[in-house]
């Protein structure tokens, strides 16, 4: 097993399902970052099997929507001085702007240059959210 020292401060996102993590590296445009960042891929897991963990040595802003939007299962824990001084555990967000595109050929949002589209959750057990100009249903 490899090991990764503690963090002195930082954020941790932990519990990302297995196979999740380059996705959530992506989206957060961790590679711009000047900063320490390490990716770690199925990782054993009591509670999941296996997981991917991220490790960012820095103070970043989170979009929180595009993290509960890939994996609502996600935790944010920030450190302070090596120790844990908050833990947040996501949820699906119940509208989302500026992140999804609506899949609807049709819709005017395809037609016309429309920014910052809201998208409501329709379906929290599948992730899906629906255009809020012609309903239709989308994923991240």
């Amino acid at each position: 097993m490899i090991n990764v020292s503690k963090l002195k401060r930082g954020i941790v996102i932990d519990h990302i399902r297995a196979g999740q993590g380059y996705k959530i590296f992506q989206q957060l445009g961790l590679d711009k970052l000047e900063d320490v960042v390490v990716l770690m891929r199925n990782v054993e897991s009591g509670k999941l099997g296996r997981k991917d963990l991220i490790k960012i040595e820095t103070d970043l802003a989170l979009n929180f929507d595009v993290l509960g939007l890939i994996d609502p299962n996600v935790t944010i824990t920030y450190v302070e001085d090596g120790e844990r001084v908050q833990k947040v555990k996501l949820s699906p967000p119940q509208e989302v702007r500026g992140i999804l595109a609506c899949k609807n050929p049709r819709c005017v949002t395809n037609q016309e240059r429309i920014e910052n589209v809201a998208f409501r959750l329709v379906n929290p057990e599948t992730n899906e959210y629906a255009c809020e100009y012609c309903d239709a249903r989308t994923r991240l």
